[in-house]
């Protein structure tokens, strides 16, 4: 797929997906103003909307019958929308003075640095528990494995679990293997989900569904390692955060462990395997050649 078709899908996809997300959103009837305005704020402030995308190109790709699939793009696209929640919720919670302690966030002051820490604490907590309300509802007769399938990902054997790892390996001796583990849980396992989401709902057996997620894994990890490497070589107004923060706070990265020219390599290897992978679990043809190219540019990216 040319690049300038790729970009254009993308964004067409990123319109439909904000405007589903604020659809959603709106219809949470009687919630206080003040932290609607919040999680509007972070779940509105843009973003890639990588999540959501994976989700539904993987669904795209996958289906073999739109008439009989049990779900329609509607459906998907909900379930799509609870990832982007799930994880505008992390970065809320990550951007806490308790956590990383960031003001920043996609060029736009972070949810407690515009509402206040409690405010910011309730958003987050909010958008969580909204996500997996959407999953069940869009889930049908697979809400149950749908919710599972997150759940495990973002619960605490998951991306809380990686985040407490990422808390403990600041300023400790780490190495490339617990860098990897913290990788792992705190970022793979959710864009992994989401690939894994969308063959779902699409119909994937578990050894479809096994496979996808193993190409996840690593395209998650190596997703995470080219923002390490962001973080010490690109600037505030690329990335729409502050940079340096690694360093600043002796993160466990693979920059700190191995060097920057070792990370990159690692992260190459990673990303390319992932793509093969990914490739070779999807129909020959589009829309799975799209999925591809949007899995590639998970790590060559500038931002």
């Amino acid at each position: 797929m040319e690049t300038a078709e790729l970009q254009r899908e993308i964004a067409a996809e990123r319109k439909a997906v904000d405007t589903n997300l604020r659809r959603l959103l709106n219809g949470e009837k009687g919630t206080p103003a003040r932290l609607k305005s919040a999680m509007r704020h972070s779940l509105l402030g843009g973003g890639k909307r990588l999540r959501p995308l994976l989700a539904l190109w993987t669904w795209d790709a996958l289906q073999k019958n739109k008439k009989n699939s049990g779900f329609n793009r509607h459906d998907v696209m909900d379930a799509a929308c609870a990832l982007e929640m799930l994880h505008t919720y992390s970065l809320i919670h990550d951007d806490l003075p308790a956590m990383d302690d960031d003001d920043l966030r996609r060029g736009r002051p972070t949810c407690h640095v515009a509402f206040g820490e409690g405010t910011a604490i309730l958003a987050g907590d909010g958008l969580q528990t909204l996500a997996f309300c959407v999953l069940a509802r869009a889930g049908g007769a697979s809400a149950g494995p749908l919710v599972d399938l997150v759940g495990r990902a973002v619960g605490p054997a998951g991306m809380v679990g990686g985040q407490q790892n990422d808390l403990d390996g600041e300023g400790a001796p780490v190495t490339a293997a617990s860098v990897r583990l913290i990788h792992r849980d705190k970022t793979a396992r959710l864009l992994a989900a989401s690939l894994t989401c969308g063959a779902l709902l699409a119909g994937s057996g578990p050894a479809s569904l096994a496979r996808i997620e193993q190409a996840g894994l690593d395209l998650g990890l190596a997703f995470q390692g080219a923002d390490d490497i962001l973080d010490v070589t690109a600037t505030s107004a690329q990335l729409g955060k502050s940079v340096g923060k690694d360093v600043a706070a002796d993160k466990a990265t693979w920059v700190r462990v191995e060097g920057l020219s070792a990370a990159r390599k690692r992260m190459l290897r990673l990303g390319r395997r992932g793509l093969r992978n990914l490739e070779a679990s999807l129909p020959l043809g589009e829309p799975g050649n799209r999925l591809c190219a949007l899995a590639g540019m998970m790590w060559d990216r500038d931002r």
